[in-house]
This record gives structure tokens, sequence and C-alpha cells, in this order.
């Protein structure tokens, strides 16, 4: 024991009286170890605490309080009293001594043995014994963490002392300015009006306290270890002036007179302060200031420069009419609600009557935003509004005056719709139902395309509206659909109807099924009159473009199931009468209907009726029709289905991909046994027309005319690789086996690729194991037998195989990947199959639109792309480093094609080491390597790390040589760079500054008007570098 007080002295006088800081963690560690208690430590203390100078005492009371910060959880309740009472009597102590009595009393409250009472002795001792704001800024700090760590803690004391600890509060923090602890005194603040303090009478000294701060206007320096931000200085301010109604009186006059300052930032933050008054604040309190706040919102929507502005300005309004709208109304009550919309529409509605000047806008917006917040806003709103609207479309007669008006009641309506509680409530339009029909049909007769854009949008809101449109009003909208379809050929009008369409059909889909499908069936089959004397020849592109707007149509309807069942067979009857030449359509009409079964495969409603409807009629249907393009050859009539053509193969396989990655799981696993039966088995019996030869043998080699047999590999592409992952692929080892043959020894191009795709897509997805280990070893080697054999006639052909199969290795995170890209590295210095694997690193960076993506439930693992760059690039830059100078060209390509795919804040952090590498790449004569490396460095540059700098002379002269490139994506690249390059370091760059700007002169002469806009903003910032007043 002896020992121990030794040593306890020993500290004491070392860090009292020799300065050691290091002693109060060894006193702390003692404590903690419990050699000696805290009590004991203040005994050993005495003599410190009792000197007659002011520093020991402070050295004395600064160790006891560091030794509580790291010992306040063993104290008990004994201890934590005496201890209190020792810093409060502290506090009236020398002023040296005040922030360590602060440091101890802030460990005090974090004590869960802290006495009854004992939290309001402190804090009466605080607000009588220090001056908080003659503190430094740590012990403020101390101060405010002290109040925070009380509320948190003992809240039921606090608020014992009702106001008085407000004003504590207010006394302490008036005049704060450093933004750290303006944090936690608006925290603080926040905590007194969210659990309920009582304010007494001190409302408005709080209310000032914190409001001179308002609005807040703080930059943080750079490089803020602090992390300080302006956002969450307003926004914790905010909380504070809109938490209590109590602060209305005093904060309303406040935003009204902000509202007046020039400073944009000053008025967006007092608008949207505004806005969140609303939510806490009553309409009394709004009452006598509804005039004054009025004008300032009407001010800043009429005459504001700024779009936020105008929309905080929108959104008050909006949330300030919600608020007035929830007054509950008795006999003798001012209705405040009506008080403030008589004041906006004596102030804008006479502004709707001159739809020709610029307050049009902003008085139809205003009104719009009060419309929007209640139904009962609406109602008083549309009732003043809509029949001078719809008075003034009747009597107007140029076309901009109508469609302005048109647009202003369009806006109304979807206002209204926000507006609304419940989905199926009566519209506040009803009473207008009638005018607002006519209105609208009347604007689809129009001639003009601007009104009758405008007018089909009004007519989809209006559907969208319960009660406005009536069966018979549904028949006409269809009619004029109808007739802009087949009639007009203006682009935004076909546009507006097709959307206009999709979601009247979604609403009203028997209609749709009875008059519009029929009627475009009949349209889409009728074929051009060239014999009537009548018909000029000239329309014939013009019969072209109705049946595309057809099939846009009708993909867009395809909503409902019921609607999909009418509008598929047509569709498929499109591709039916162009396979037979019954119908002339042609290959593009042919692909665009496969790209509306497309369309409606991704949009229709996903429940077992769609899924069956693609699964036993749609699927089959084009299954069976390929089959018979692909075995009928050449007829006598010279009549080529257009289905044999690789556009449309490849369209028709979209179709099926999109379709079976959407079915349920059952019908899924059914479609595949069936496709994959039909390509293993020639089992055609699930086909519509299933009258075929008995042996078919798709995926065997054949001869002649095999490639129109091969090419339907495709298709069963499209069908196994896009299934859900939990769906088993029947008869998946013979599958693969004849896929890999196929893709191995066939010649067709299309063949050989969609076999390599569909091998890749069912190694991607099988599960791991040795089932795939030696799956994927068997076909390497293969593979490289083939490509190492430089008399093979199928290298092309096994690279394209390996390729493939790489990446769907590769975004799985498989093992064996590596194995495939080392090869296709080693294939780099290849002097026949080089350039292609330069260009294959792309494909393995690129995303597949048809295969090896999530829509098709690949098994794509985050970030494969910095994976693979992160640990082949060395190999990349070895390669490079090693190889024959012909050979160097295909290493630059590749690295090109990998660094070009990769996200910009990683192609900013890893390519400083690869400079030297990118530099060369800007020397390569393909322009697809200069283009990919400029768009590469582009981003770079505008932060150039200091590797860059040091290059600056090899990269101004590769960038001046390019800006002279044939290609026109070169040269404007080139010169984006060369512009990104002027806002270098002055000093860096001003010793190219003449070199560069009679390099510019030249594109300024070129013959692209993008290449000489590039150049004038480059030459202009280049002839600022250096200059007096430039850069």
């Amino acid at each position: 024991m002896a020992a121990d007080s030794s040593l306890l002295q020993s500290l004491v006088e070392e860090f009292v009286s020799g300065l050691q800081d290091s002693k109060a963690k060894d006193a702390a560690t003692a404590v903690k170890d419990g050699q000696f208690t805290v009590l004991q430590l203040v005994e050993a203390l005495g003599l410190s605490l009792t000197s007659t100078q002011p520093h020991t005492r402070a050295r004395g009371v600064q160790l006891l309080s560091e030794v509580l910060q790291e010992c306040y959880g063993n104290l008990t309740q004994r201890e934590v009293e005496v201890l209190i009472a020792f810093y409060e009597n502290r506090l009236k102590d020398h002023y040296v001594i005040t922030p360590s009595v602060l440091q101890g009393l802030r460990a005090l409250t974090k004590c869960t043995a802290l006495p009854p009472g004992s939290a309001v002795s402190m804090l009466r001792s605080l607000f009588q014994d220090v001056h908080v704001q003659s503190l430094m800024l740590a012990e403020r700090s101390c101060v405010y963490s002290m109040l925070i760590n009380l509320m948190e803690t003992r809240e039921a004391e606090l608020k014992g002392l009702g106001s008085d600890f407000v004003f504590g509060f207010v006394q302490s923090m008036d005049g704060e300015r450093d933004p750290r602890n303006l944090l936690l005194a608006f925290q603080i603040a926040n905590l007194i009006i969210q659990r309920g303090y009582n304010l007494g009478k001190f409302a408005e000294e709080l209310f000032e306290v914190t409001s001179c701060y308002f609005p807040i206007d703080f930059t943080p320096p750079p490089n803020d270890p602090h992390g300080i931000t302006k956002e969450e200085l307003i926004e914790t301010l905010r909380s504070v002036l809109a938490g209590t109604p109590k602060f209305a009186e005093f904060l309303l006059p406040l935003i009204i007179e902000k509202l007046d300052s020039d400073v944009q930032s000053a008025k967006l933050d007092s608008l949207q302060t505004l806005t969140a008054c609303v939510s806490q604040y009553e309409h009394k309190d709004f009452a006598e200031f509804l005039e004054g706040l009025w004008t300032s919102l009407r001010r800043e929507v009429f005459q504001t420069s700024s779009e936020r502005v105008e929309s905080a300005g929108l959104a008050a309004v909006t949330a300030l009419t919600s608020c007035l709208s929830r007054a509950v109304l008795s006999s003798d009550s001012e209705d405040s609600l009506s008080t403030f919309l008589d004041l906006v529409l004596t102030d804008c509605k006479h502004h709707l009557c001159e739809p020709d000047l610029k307050l049009v806008w902003p008085s139809a917006k205003l009104l719009q935003a009060a419309c929007s917040a209640s139904t009962r806003a609406s109602h008083i709103v549309t009732a003043a509004v809509m029949p001078s609207l719809l008075e003034q479309y009747s009597n107007r007669t140029q076309c901009s005056q109508r469609r302005t008006l048109l647009e202003v009641v369009l806006k109304f309506i979807q206002a209204v719709k926000t507006s609304q509680s419940l989905e199926n409530e009566e519209s506040v339009f009803i009473d207008f139902r009638a005018s607002l029909c006519s209105t609208v049909f009347s604007a689809l007769s129009e001639n003009n395309s601007s009104l009758q854009v405008t007018a089909t949008s009004l007519l989809t809101s209006l559907s969208q509206q319960t009660g406005l449109l009536l069966d018979s009003d549904i028949d006409l909208a269809v009619d004029h659909l109808i007739r802009l379809l087949l009639t007009e050929s203006d682009d935004k009008v076909s546009l507006a109807v097709v959307e206009c369409a999709g979601a009247l059909a979604e609403l009203h889909p028997t209609v749709f099924i009875t008059k519009l499908i029929p009627r475009l069936k009949a349209e889409m089959f009728a074929e051009p009159m060239d014999q009537d004397d009548n018909r000029k020849s000239s329309e014939q592109p013009s019969h072209h473009a109705v049946r595309q707007r057809c099939l846009s149509v009708l993909a867009a309807v395809s909503i409902k199931p019921s609607v999909v069942k009418e509008t598929t067979p047509v569709l498929l009857d499109v591709l039916s009468s162009a396979h037979t030449g019954s119908v002339g359509f042609s290959v593009d009409e042919v692909v665009m209907t496969c790209r509306s079964l497309q369309r409606i495969a991704e949009q229709v409603q996903d429940i077992e009726e769609t899924g069956r409807c693609f699964h036993e009629t749609i699927i089959p249907q084009l299954l069976s029709l390929a089959l018979q393009a692909a075995l009928q050859g050449e007829e006598s009539s010279g009549h080529r289905s257009p289905l044999v053509e690789e556009v449309v193969l490849s369209a028709v396989a979209s179709v099926i991909s999109t379709s079976c990655s959407r079915l349920q799981p059952q019908l899924a696993a059914q479609t595949a046994k069936r496709t994959v039966a039909l390509f293993l088995d020639d089992d055609v019996s699930f086909l519509p027309d299933n009258s075929f030869p008995s042996h078919i043998q798709l995926l065997k080699k054949q001869q002649g005319e095999s490639w129109r047999q091969s090419q339907l590999v495709c298709l069963l592409m499209g069908c196994v690789c896009s299934l859900p992952r939990s769906v088993e692929v029947p008869q998946a080892d013979e599958l693969l086996s004849q896929l890999e043959e196929m893709s191995c020894s066939c010649s067709h191009t299309l063949s050989y690729t969609s076999a390599a795709k569909c091998f890749a897509g069912l190694v991607n997805k099988r599960s791991q194991g040795d089932s795939l280990d030696s799956l994927i070893q068997r076909m390497m080697k293969r593979v490289c037998g083939e490509l190492d054999s430089t008399s093979s006639p199928v290298r092309t052909q096994a690279f394209t195989l390996m390729i493939w199969v790489a990446k769907a290795l590769l975004l799985r995170y498989h093992p064996l990947s590596t194995s495939l890209t080392d090869k296709l590295f080693t294939l780099l210095d290849n002097s026949d199959l080089g350039a292609m694997a330069a260009d294959g690193f792309s494909l393995l960076m690129s995303d597949s639109a048809d295969i090896l993506n999530r829509g098709c439930h690949a098994d794509v693992r985050i970030m494969y792309r910095q994976r693979f760059f992160s640990e082949n690039s060395p190999k990349l830059v070895q390669g490079f480093n090693a190889a024959e100078p012909e050979k160097k060209s295909n290493y630059l390509k590749a690295l090109s094609n990998i660094v070009n795919k990769l996200p910009k804040q990683v192609q900013i952090t890893e390519l400083p080491a690869l400079l030297s590498l990118l530099l060369e790449a800007l020397s390569c004569p393909d322009q697809g390597v200069q283009l990919s490396t400029l768009s590469c460095l582009e981003p770079v540059l505008i932060d150039p790390p200091p590797a860059l700098i040091q290059q600056l002379e090899a990269l101004v002269n590769r960038l001046q040589t390019l800006i002279c490139s044939p290609a026109m994506s070169v040269r404007i690249a080139s010169l984006r760079c060369l512009h990104a390059l002027s806002h270098f370091p002055t000093h860096e760059i001003l010793p190219f500054r003449a070199r560069v700007l009679r390099a510019l002169g030249r594109p300024l002469d070129d013959k692209k008007r993008l290449v000489r806009s590039e150049a004038v903003q480059a030459r202009g910032e280049w002839f600022l570098v250096g200059s007096p007043g430039g850069r």
C-alpha cells in the first residue's frame, strides 16, 4: 500500500511540478487497475489544489479532470457527489482553472451514478459563475456538450428548472461565432423545442439568439478537417425556427424581410424555411401575415431569375395553402383559406385573360400551386378560373394563344390530380366536363401540330380523373386518335398519339379491342394502291410510315392481358404474311414488328395469364415461322422470306429472350424443355405448323444452304440463356457439346457466333464444380489447339468461342477465367490474331445487350471490370515493353479498350501509372485507339496528377497532331483535351501558348461545324493564358 501511495505522489508531483502531461494517462491506468481510487487522487492533490499559485491549482485540477475522462464509468454515487461539490466550488476560482473544471464536469455528466438533483446543481453553478462567451472555443464546446449529455440522461430534472434552463442556455450561446459550436448550440435549442421544455417568457429570447444567424452564410475553408457544411447548419437551424408555433409571430416577419434580400441563397433559405414552418404552425399563426407573405411570394415567382427560387416559392404557396385548408371552420371564425385565395385570385386571375403576356405562366403556376394543396382549395380556384379559360379558348382564333390556354388548363388538371385524397374521388372538374371534352376534341380536329400534341396530353389527364370521360367520349377519343395516327405525318404528333393511346388503353381496354385494333390491322394489311391514278407513287413511303406508327401503337396499348390477347395475333399475322409474301412487308417493318412484340413482353403485367400467352402462342409461332423460312429456300416466285435475314432473326431472338426472362419458373422450364428438344431431338410437335421433315438436325453440320438452319441457333440462345438461374436447362451436357462443335466447325458468322454466345451463357449460369471445370478445360484444349495451328481454317471461330467463354467466367469470378485471359494476352503477339485479340478486350469489358447481362439473369459480380484491370494491367505493361515494335500497337489498343470501359473515378485514380503507355497510344495509327485514349484522358485533365504535368511536352505535341486527324470524332476529342489543358497552372502551360494558338488556327477553317465550334472555345481559353485579367 505504501508503494501505491508513493507511486501516486510521484505521478502527482511529476504532472503538476514537472509538467509531464503523459503522467495523466498513467494515473488513469492506475485508477482503472485499482491501485488507488479517485478520492485518493484528490487527497494526494491536496497541496496542489490549495496552493496560492493559480497555475499550480490549475495543473492539479487538470490532472484530476483528465483522469475522470478515462474513469468516469467506475465512479460510485458518493464519489460523484463529492467531485461535483468540489468542481462547483472551483468554478468560483481563478479563470485559468475554469477550462479544467469544465472538462471535469463534462466527464461527470456522462456518469450513470449521477446523484438526483446534481444536474440542476451543476447547471445553476455553471450559469451563475461562468460567462460562457468569454471562454475559448474548446471550453465553450465543453459547456454545450455538458448540456447535451444532461438533456439526454436527466431530462426530468432539467425540466424542473422551468424557464430558467432556457434563460441560462440563451445567455450561454448569445454571441457564439464558431460553426462547430453553433451546430451544438442549434442541437440543444432543437432538443428544448422538440422535447417540450418550458420556454415561459423567454420564447422571444430563444428565437432572437438563434434567428440572428438566419439565413446561414457560411463557406467552409478548403480541406476542412471538421466537415461542417453550410447545408448541415441550415437544416439544423431550420428545425429550430420551424419547431414551435410560439416562434410564428417573430419568424414570419423575419422571412418577409429576408425575402427582400438581393442574395439568392437568402431568398431560397427563407422560402424553404417557410415551407418547413407550415407542418408545425396552425392557420391562426399565419392569419395576420397572409398579405405580407403573399406579396413576397408573388414577387419571387413573377420577377425571379432563378428556377430554384421560383420552385421554392411555388412549394411555399402549396404548403401554406395546405396549412390553411386544415382549419376547422366555425360560424364565427374567419376563413383564412378563402382570405388567402382571394389575394391569389385577385392578383393572378386577370393575367390569364392575356395569353400573349409573359405573366400568364407565372400567374398560372401560382394558381396551380394553390390548387394542388387540397381538394377544398382546388374547388375554389377551379370554380374561379376554369370558366374564363374555356371561354377564352372558344373566342381566340390564333393557334399560339389557344395552345397556351390549353396548356394552362392541362397544368390545372395535373395539379388537381395531386391534391385528390382518394383515387376514385369525384373530380373537381365535373361541372366543366362537357366544356372540357368539347375543347379537347376541337383541338384534336385542328391542323396545328402543337395544338394536337397538347390536346393529346390533356385527353390523357382527363381520362385519369374520375367521371370526366363518358363511354361516348372514349369512343370519340379513339376515333380522333385513329385519324391522327393514319393522317398526320408529324413525328411529335405521332409520339403524342402513341403515349395517349397507351394511357387510355390501360383504363379503357374494351374500346381499343373493338375499335382501334381491327382498324389498325386493316390499315397495315392494305397494300398501297399504286394503280389508282389519284394516288401518286410518292405516297408509298407514307404508307410505310403509317405501318410503323400502327406497330408502335399496338405495342403501346398492350398492357392489360385482354388487349395483349388481341394485339399479339395481329403482330404474328404480320410476320406470317411477310414470310409467305401474301402481303408486302419490308424487312424494316418486320424488324419493327418484332420490336413491338419485345416491348409488349417488357411492359405487360407480369401474371401467369400473359406468361402462358407467350409460352403457348407467341414463342412457338416465332420458332415455327423461323423454321419454315429456313427450310423453304428460294421459291420459284423469287420471294425470299425476310425471316432468314440476320437483322430479323436477331430481333426475333430478342423477343424470345425478353419473354423467357419474365416467364414464371414453371412455364420457363416447359419452354426450355420444348426448345431444347426441337434443336437436339427434332421435336416439332409443339409448333403450330408441324409439317416439317422428320430429321431437321439444326445443330448438325450440313451442306449447301445449311446456314439457313444453323443460324437458328440464335433463337436457342435467346431462350435458354435468358432463363432464371433457378430453371435447369434439360440435356445440358449434350447441348453444350453440340454448341461447342458448331461454334468450332461452322463457317457462317451468325451461326458460330450465336453458338459461342449460347455456350458461354450456359457456362455462366452452370453450378460450380468438377463437371463445369472439366467442361471448360476440354473446351480450352480444343480452342488452344485450333489457335496454335496456323493452318487451321477455323481459328476465328475458335477465338470467338474463347472470348465469349472468357467473358462468361470473368463475370462470375471463376478461377479458370485467368487461363483464358492469359491466352488472350499471348495472342496479342500473334501476327494473324493480334488485332482481333486487342478488340476482344473491348468485348470483355463491355455490357452485352443480348446475353450475359442482369436482364438475362446472368451471374454478374460487382466491380468485375475493376478487378480485371487491377489483376491484368501489369501483364499488359510487361507485354508492351517486351513486344516487338510492330506488335506494340496491339497492346496499346488492348489497354485503351480496357481503360475506356472503366468507371470514370477508377480511370482518374489509375491512369497516372499508365500515362506513358497512353501517350504512346495517341501515336498509334488506329483511329479507334486514338479516340478511346482521348476519351480516357479528358476527365483526368480536369484535375491533373503531377505525373501528367511532367509529360506536358509530349502530350501537347501529340494533341497538335491529332487535331488534323481525318476522323472528325478524333479531331473533336483532341480539341477538347487541348481546351482542358488551358486550365492547368499558368506557369506550366505558358511556354506552349504561342505554339498551341498557331495549331488551333487550322481547325477554325474545318469543314465540320462541330469541329470549328470546339476550336473556337479552345482557342479563346488559350488566348487568356498569361493575359492581364486572364488566367
